[in-house]
């Protein structure tokens, strides 16, 4: 594989790369050092704090995918401390951990499976094993702290799924600097993650050069870590008012970038969440759940932006199809064939296609398509893992 085409497949349906120059350095670079190639790493770190679902398992998951294709390898941090300090799961560390080496680990290799991808590829390490009696680690963390001013820590809370300027226990404030740590210490020349994750990466980046303990490094060089930030795939549910008044737009004042910034944080205000279990498809949902929960879905007639289901088709289906076939009953036009995103947002744009239609279309792909992880979880210790979580999520609400 030529590095354009390495670095077009790391690129697809990305946010954001910060930068696209470091990303064809690093490329380049491990290519031609010593003639045999310096082997980059990826990281990408997961809050163990429910059920996986479909941004996670598919999106995230697909985006590892690309990396272990170009070549890179690929780590998934299990990040029970993090988890922990957010709360999550009741705050109980044990039960944390069991979860994430557990069903966690599991679920991830199943969605990864489902992709077309080979589970040994994933190479999983638990927060707290990897903290464990690592001097250089809590080293990097204070290095990081004396390098990050408070305010910008507490700016950076939103990380946490938290609002900025809130309350917050001081615990939380160590979150970003550890976040940091984590791709220092582990030697991670690509930071994946959500745009949720923007502002931990920035920080990466702004204190990579500054580094004594454990600087990152292609060759002799000390290098700023690439940040490859993905999309956040929509819930299924409606805004809420106050969300939908950001939509609209004033010409005459020329709020172009406010409404950009106002556009952003809706999107991440309507992303998908595990604790709103019907805004969510989880990756082992039987056929009868996906088809209510799409159904059911917020998907206006003509309307393709904040529509989750055209978001779900650019990202779930046409991030792996050429072309789609959409069943429809010959009173109502017949079958349609469409070739790619564009295309689709155009036709449903002119109200060429029923929402109805779409949503179906979108529920049987979807069953079809996780067919393997809903199989997987159905029988065995993948079972048990399911319903051990179940418990704990139905005991910790």
């Amino acid at each position: 594989m030529t590095t354009e085409q390495k670095i077009n497949l790391i690129s697809r349906q990305t946010e954001e790369i910060i930068t696209s120059e470091n990303l064809e350095f690093f490329l380049k670079s491990a290519m031609s050092i010593g003639g045999q190639g310096e082997k980059l790493n990826h990281y990408i770190g997961f809050e163990i704090s429910g059920k996986i679902h479909l941004g996670t398992g598919l999106v995230c998951m697909q985006k590892v995918k690309d990396f272990a294709d170009a070549g890179v390898k690929v780590h998934i941090l299990l990040a029970d401390y993090h988890t922990w300090i957010n709360d999550k799961l009741g705050g109980d560390l044990n039960k944390i951990k069991e979860v994430a080496v557990g069903y966690f680990k599991e679920g991830l290799s199943a969605a990864y499976k489902c992709l077309g991808g080979n589970p040994k590829d994933l190479n999983f390490i638990l927060g707290s094993e990897f903290y464990h009696n690592n001097d250089l680690y809590w080293q990097t963390v204070l290095e990081v702290s004396k390098l990050t001013s408070l305010s910008r820590m507490q700016r950076s809370i939103s990380i946490l799924g938290r609002k900025e300027g809130g309350e917050v226990d001081f615990a939380k404030l160590i979150y970003p600097a550890m976040q940091v740590a984590d791709i220092f210490t582990g030697g991670f020349h690509f930071s994946h993650a959500g745009t949720d994750q923007r502002k931990a990466n920035v920080i990466a980046r702004d204190a990579a050069k500054q580094l004594k303990f454990s600087p990152l490094k292609i060759g002799k060089e000390n290098v700023k870590p690439v940040a490859v930030h993905t999309h956040l795939l929509l819930g299924l549910g409606r805004p809420t008012q106050t969300d939908a008044d950001i939509t609209q737009t004033n010409a005459e004042d020329n709020r172009q970038n406010q409404f950009e910034f106002k556009k952003l944080a809706l999107l991440e205000s309507m992303k998908m969440s595990k604790s709103k279990p019907d805004s969510a498809v989880f990756i082992h949902d039987s056929e009868e759940e996906i088809k209510r929960k799409i159904k059911k879905s917020f998907c206006p007639e003509g309307e393709v932006e904040f529509n989750p289901i055209i978001d779900w088709a650019e990202y779930l289906v046409f991030s792996r199809e050429d072309k789609i076939t959409i069943e429809r009953k010959p009173k109502y036009g017949g079958n349609l064939e469409i070739h790619g995103i564009d295309e689709l947002k155009k036709i449903y744009k002119n109200k060429e296609l029923h929402p109805e239609d779409l949503k179906k279309f979108m529920a049987d792909y979807l069953t079809e398509f996780l067919r393997p992880c809903r199989e997987h979880f159905a029988k065995g210790e993948a079972m048990k893992m399911l319903e051990e979580l179940e418990k704990l999520l139905q005991n910790t609400k």
